[in-house]
């Protein structure tokens, strides 16, 4: 199997560690992971913001620079949810408009072989104990690409529930939205800020030592007010945590 590692824009600008993560993870499972150099951006904020013609040659890029590979992996569930659901739509609504079937055939191929990080894990490898260690408290915080465009269910709970020395603590309303949703927080950054206040608030009443998602966008967001708040609560994304070992633990 021929695995590309998609990393996206923020985890490359922000966030490595969270792509050196997988990359260590996949390696201990056996998995040969590339990292193709031609890839960008996935068009998510162009699409978003209603920027649609704009978000077509990104997407064509993507199918090129990915075709090739028997599957995709991204440790982010809304570039993964802007692939597998708006690309097809996309594609649906150039031929509607006129424009052909280009866009459609080209993304086709590697709509159904993209992946985010804890689907690949459990439906392809068929794993849930990738033999991490972890020994602190943690909630998890479900985000809402992958929750809701995704379908992560609980995959994310089973491959925590089996880190050795980690102690999951179920979150408080956790499948309500934290209020970033990118241009969203920009947008609306009052209504934005109040929904991170309360993700916080339910984070905090846990007493997790660990907040973690599958989105380092959403952890930014609720990071950002926990770091001002000085509340003790770190941000981890959950690749960090399952590639942590006893011999080789993160942070």
């Amino acid at each position: 199997m021929r695995v590309a590692l998609f990393l996206t824009c923020v985890n490359d600008t922000l966030y490595p560690d969270t792509g050196r993560a997988v990359v260590r993870l996949l390696t201990r499972l056996g998995v040969d992971v590339d990292f193709p150099m031609g890839q960008t951006c996935c068009g998510q904020p162009q699409y978003n913001t209603g920027y649609r013609r704009q978000a077509e040659p990104l997407a064509r890029r993507f199918a090129a620079v990915f075709g090739a590979y028997d599957a995709v992996v991204t440790p982010s569930g809304s570039c993964g949810a802007m692939v597998r659901e708006l690309y097809p739509r996309m594609g649906e609504r150039a031929r509607a408009e006129g424009r052909g079937d280009g866009l459609a055939l080209a993304v086709a191929p590697v709509v159904p072989k993209t992946y985010e990080l804890t689907e690949f894990l459990v439906d392809v490898l068929g794993v849930t104990d990738v033999g991490a260690s972890y020994p602190h408290k943690v909630t998890y915080h479900p985000t809402c690409h992958g929750l809701r465009g995704l379908g992560l269910a609980d995959r994310p709970y089973r491959l925590l529930s089996a880190v050795k020395g980690l102690e999951l603590v179920e979150l408080p309303d956790a499948e309500e939205c934290c209020g970033f949703g990118g241009t969203f927080a920009v947008k609306n950054p009052d209504v934005s800020a109040a929904m991170g206040a309360d993700k916080v608030r339910n984070a905090l009443s846990t007493g997790a030592d660990v907040l973690c998602a599958a989105d380092n966008s959403c952890l930014m967001h609720l990071g950002g007010m926990m770091s001002r708040l000085k509340v003790g609560v770190r941000p981890v994304h959950i690749a960090e945590i399952l590639a942590s070992t006893e011999e080789e633990p993160t942070a």
